[in-house]
């Protein structure tokens, strides 16, 4: 099996995880920050399952864009290193994910 690819799968389920459970290292925009019913926003984005090709075309699960009360929504994963100083490799066990949720408009 091509290494790339499962990386990637790694990568995905990583990134699945940190969403799905994660309560720490989770930032809004100030747009974000004043939608409607915050707590049911991040319900809404962990359990964000509908990944495909137009939207997820390196399979990596780090991005996603959601409708939320009249606004669109995205929420984007990053990778750092401990300090939040640089970029790290997400396959790294020591790399520390954070997810930004902004309104499309901040992009």
């Amino acid at each position: 099996m091509n290494t790339q690819v499962d990386n990637r799968t790694q990568q995905a389920i990583l990134n699945d995880q940190f969403r799905k459970n994660s309560i720490k290292d989770i930032r809004f925009t100030c747009g974000a920050q004043g939608v409607e019913d915050l707590e049911g926003l991040m319900r809404a984005v962990r359990s964000f399952d509908n990944f495909n090709e137009s939207n997820d075309p390196y399979r990596e699960r780090d991005f996603g864009r959601i409708e939320w009360k009249g606004d669109k929504v995205f929420w984007k994963i990053d990778y750092y290193n401990n300090t939040l100083s640089c970029y790290e490799d997400p396959l790294l066990g020591s790399c520390r994910r954070v997810m930004t949720i902004m309104l499309a408009e901040e992009y």
